[in-house]
């Protein structure tokens, strides 16, 4: 241990994505993506609804802030506002542009070295898919079985007549009759009647899933895919078939090849339930949301203690992973489209909003950041109010703001929006770009398939940890939750940390076998 005071402290980065394997950006293995609502990101046109050429038009603003790759909730055409009922998987639908709209954003995303995935949501079509419109004709039209279909009284002798209300579905009867039908048998839909479920069991269904992801790898040029409902595929007692669907889809997107060698592409899992349960899902999937760690930040950060034993129990997460996929990526998430967003969470608590950042952009894994969480946006449920308007300017000078909905939690009057916040050195946006960027830029911090290891720190209010590659490279993270600088004494093992080499508050020293943390703060040693 090194006992002389010694600080050496980083605040920003020279690297740019531009300089990063595209392989590393398509595959997730570093940087930091970003969740857009389409309809309430930016307005193009004047018509009042978010589109993809609002996107394209602030690529600049999302490179500004770090982000490798943008997530793109569904684009495909369908006939409601959030689009999670698709009628057609090769289109766009015509609120947010055209087809030509989409490829010159990928063109422009992919020359600032940002990669873009979109929402595949291939659990359940819309009832007004052609698919479904042909099914819903009789047993013996031929995409009867693209669906789920079953008589009241098989329904009954096999107790599937209801199911328990989950997390994302508030349906307890999943079984629905088609309006006039001749027939008497129903069909399945978990989420609504307007949604009903797929057949992977029929083999021409799972083929027709595969050309879907070929053609968006293959002719766009798209460089992956979120994965909605990915547990859901199959109901509970038939589990271990949606492990082995997934593990063909993704040998299929392995597979697909755009003219430069085998794709790199990325996938993402909407998988909800214990770690036990998600393991088997790496076997096909690349990554899988952690839920249970975006319920556990607003808990540590308002009570100001790690009173959740984080890193233990994400410790125990990872090793449950790791059995099962050594590469498996954790994707962090502090909220997302489905979720309270973290800013009500926190009551606008400026302190906290950047702890909670500062955990979620130091932790192994991948993080997401959903669109407005960087100027501290609000919302609280129904889905609508965590959906609103992203703020640009206030609303006088805001030509790109939507106006589908007008915003109920985040407003110019609650939440700064960009142009207030960029000239703002102490906002929640440059707080988030000054970590993203030094993250960026650092062979630890940017590893997303680097490992947890616990420390020998145990003190109040703080959460600590360290990361280390597969090349033996390491970093300890000290976090401070309260409001009160914390002199935190390192353990012996921790003899290797030798000076302070990031802080995202100044005034954090290293003296001896301790070092002192601001704040509300971060700092980072090696």
């Amino acid at each position: 241990m090194q006992s002389s005071p010694s600080k050496s402290v980083v605040s920003q980065s020279n690297v740019s994505f531009d300089q990063l394997p595209v392989s590393q950006i398509r595959t997730g293995c570093s940087g930091v993506h970003y969740e857009i609502f389409v309809r309430s990101f930016a307005d193009s046109n004047g018509d009042g609804i978010g589109d993809l050429n609002g996107v394209t038009n602030n690529l600049d603003y999302l490179k500004s802030l770090g982000i490798s790759a943008i997530w793109l909730m569904p684009i495909n055409p369908s006939p409601t506002y959030h689009k999670y009922d698709v009628t057609d998987y090769y289109g766009i639908d015509p609120e947010y542009g055209t087809l030509d709209d989409f490829k010159r954003l990928v063109s422009e995303a992919h020359q600032r070295g940002i990669a873009v995935i979109i929402d595949l949501v291939i659990h359940h079509t819309s009832i007004q898919h052609p698919w479904f419109r042909e099914a819903s004709k009789g047993p013996d039209n031929p995409y009867w079985n693209y669906y789920k279909w079953l008589l009241p009284e098989e329904i009954k002798s096999r107790n599937l007549a209801t199911r328990d209300i989950t997390a994302d579905s508030g349906e307890r009867n999943p079984w629905h009759s088609v309006r006039g039908a001749t027939y008497r048998e129903k069909y399945y839909g978990m989420f609504w009647s307007g949604m009903p479920d797929l057949n992977f069991d029929h083999r021409p269904l799972r083929e027709e899933i595969f050309t879907i992801a070929r053609y968006w790898l293959n002719e766009i040029g798209l460089d992956g895919f979120r994965l909605d409902a990915a547990r859901h595929l199959y109901r509970e007692f038939d589990e271990p078939k949606n492990h082995e669907f997934w593990q063909e889809f993704g040998g299929v997107v392995e597979a697909a090849n755009r003219g430069d060698g085998p794709s790199r592409a990325y996938t993402v899992g909407e998988v909800w339930t214990r770690p036990e349960r998600i393991a088997p899902y790496f076997r096909g999937l690349k990554a899988n949301f952690n839920f249970d760690l975006q319920l556990m930040i607003p808990e540590i950060v308002q009570q100001e203690d790690d009173t959740e034993d984080l890193v233990e129990f994400m410790t125990y997460v990872h090793n449950t992973f790791a059995k099962v996929n050594p590469d498996f990526i954790d994707a962090l998430i502090l909220s997302n489209h489905d979720q309270n967003r973290i800013g009500s969470l926190l009551k606008g608590n400026l302190n906290r909003l950047k702890v909670a950042a500062n955990l979620l952009l130091t932790l192994p894994g991948l993080p997401y950041l959903y669109y407005g969480e960087e100027i501290g946006m609000l919302g609280m449920k129904p889905d609508e109010s965590i959906r609103e308007p992203f703020l640009w300017d206030i609303r006088a000078r805001d030509k790109q703001r939507t106006s589908w909905r007008r915003g109920r939690y985040s407003t110019s009057q609650t939440v700064k929006p960009v142009s207030e916040q960029e000239n703002d050195p102490n906002s929640l946006l440059n707080h988030y770009k000054r970590l993203i960027q030094y993250r960026n830029s650092h062979p630890v911090l940017n590893d997303n398939l680097s490992r947890l290891e616990q420390t020998g720190i145990r003190q109040k209010g703080t959460v600590s940890f360290i990361r280390r590659t597969t090349n033996g490279r390491r970093v300890l993270v000290v976090h401070n939750l309260t409001k009160k600088p914390l002199e935190v004494v390192f353990s012996p093992d921790e003899y290797w940390c030798r000076c302070i080499v990031f802080e995202t508050v100044s005034g954090g020293s290293f003296t001896g076998n301790r070092v002192t943390v601001p704040a509300y703060a971060c700092v980072i040693v090696e």
